[in-house]
């Protein structure tokens, strides 16, 4: 973040330029200042591959749970860990897009990078406090690795004279065997990752076409409407953690409400629902530009609110709360104990993959709708089909649906010494 805020500095733009006009079409970026931008956006990448994984099991490791007590507030973690990833979001979104776009980007990078050294202060300040968790393994990778080995080395024994392995690499495989088990449940999800990406991306599309004015003078950015799914998460989060868990927990009896699968089943059954909003929504807004004679003018505002695309976000907020949630605290529950900030990178890599898979299906429907002539993804948005691919992604989260409950029917969670018993509930 400082290497950002350095990029933006005057110092780094042509003569005339600073870094209050960066954005304008008449300012070109130094070599150096190039350099140093695209360095840094990838010092960020690596920060957060570290960060992520490790800082969210490592908040977790301070649970222990055994303990009755500390096993419920571990639970309770996830939500609260959520929260707070969700109000910066709610933060940036409204403030720092606001600085960059009407102050400079130089401020805008170096609140950032101010809020972080904030961040890691108070983080060392709890160094004396912090529980640890030793391992004779160099890192969980290596250990892993190991868990192959033994898993292969095991098959071939077995098959050839039935040797039986020693304790060590029976172990082993039960670690490999412990992560194998959780592939199903995260293919299941991949749609949902899928369906996530498109609030950011042609969501906001949709809402530049829209009449965005609020009162005589005040216009709404696009992007601004993502914060509809932060502010619905801070908002429901508490009232899961306060009052559905604890109602919950007088019918189930489980110290969490309801289980992990069941939370994420639930958070994929809302995620189909706002797919099905969001195609009726396009349906509407392609209707309207039909009928007020807009359909080729594409920068025109179309006679239609920007808030009927609110109960969408909303929808993907209240989705988050049980899917995304219940995700991290699925991958980090159910790895070996010493693989948990790898079971948060298998986790993350949910996203990775259905972002991946999300550019692969738009390429694909794009390429094939181009030869009808006649695009979905048109860059006029007017002529374009979203709501025929919005349909399409309800359809395939319908399938991944019924998937995972077929998957999570026959899912076994992991023993371990608790007062719940959850092993054969979804």
């Amino acid at each position: 973040m400082g290497m950002l805020t350095v990029s933006a500095l005057p110092a780094f733009h042509h003569d005339g330029c600073s870094s209050y006009a960066s954005s304008s079409l008449a300012c070109s970026p130094s070599p150096a200042q190039v350099g140093v931008f695209y360095v840094s956006l990838y010092l960020v990448a690596l920060a957060e591959a570290g960060h992520k994984p490790c800082a969210q099991a490592f908040g977790a490791d301070q649970f222990d749970q055994n303990d009755p007590k500390e096993s419920v507030s571990r639970s309770s973690f996830f939500n609260w860990w959520y929260f707070g990833m969700c109000s910066g979001t709610a933060v940036t979104t409204m403030v720092s897009s606001y600085i960059q776009d009407n102050v400079g980007w130089g401020l805008g990078f170096g609140i950032p990078c101010l809020v972080m050294v904030f961040a890691l202060l108070m983080f060392l300040l709890g160094t004396r406090n912090y529980r640890y968790y030793t391992s004779t393994e160099s890192s969980p990778f290596a250990r892993l690795a190991r868990a192959f080995i033994a898993l292969i080395k095991g098959s071939k024994s077995s098959q050839s004279d039935g040797t039986l392995a020693s304790d060590d690499d029976a172990g082993h495989r039960e670690e490999v065997k412990g992560v194998l088990r959780l592939f199903p449940i995260w293919a299941t999800c991949i749609i949902y990752a899928v369906i996530f990406s498109q609030s950011s991306t042609f969501f906001t599309k949709q809402a530049a076409t829209l009449d965005r004015r609020i009162g005589p003078t005040l216009r709404v950015p696009p992007a601004a409407l993502q914060t509809f799914i932060s502010v619905t998460i801070m908002v429901f989060i508490p009232v899961y953690d306060r009052a559905f868990v604890p109602l919950a927990r007088r019918l189930t009896r489980l110290s969490s409400g309801i289980t992990m699968l069941q939370r994420i089943g639930t958070g994929l059954v809302l995620a189909l629902v706002a797919m099905v909003v969001a195609a009726l929504v396009e349906m509407r807004r392609l209707g309207v530009a039909r009928d007020a004679g807009l359909v080729d003018q594409p920068k025109a505002a179309l006679p239609m609110s920007l808030w009927w695309m609110v109960p969408q976000y909303v929808l993907f907020g209240l989705s988050d709360v049980f899917a995304m949630i219940g995700l991290q605290e699925f991958f980090y529950d159910q790895v070996p104990d010493a693989l948990r900030s790898l079971g948060l990178a298998l986790f993350l890599s949910i996203f990775g993959v259905g972002h991946l898979f999300s550019s692969f299906i738009i390429s694909a429907i794009d390429g094939a709708t181009k030869k009808s002539g006649a695009s979905w993804f048109s860059n006029n948005l007017n002529r374009a089909h979203l709501d025929y691919f919005y349909w399409l992604l309800a359809g395939l989260c319908a399938v991944e649906l019924a998937a995972f409950v077929i998957v999570s029917r026959v899912y076994v969670y992991k023993k371990r010494v608790s007062h719940d018993n959850n092993d054969a509930v979804m």
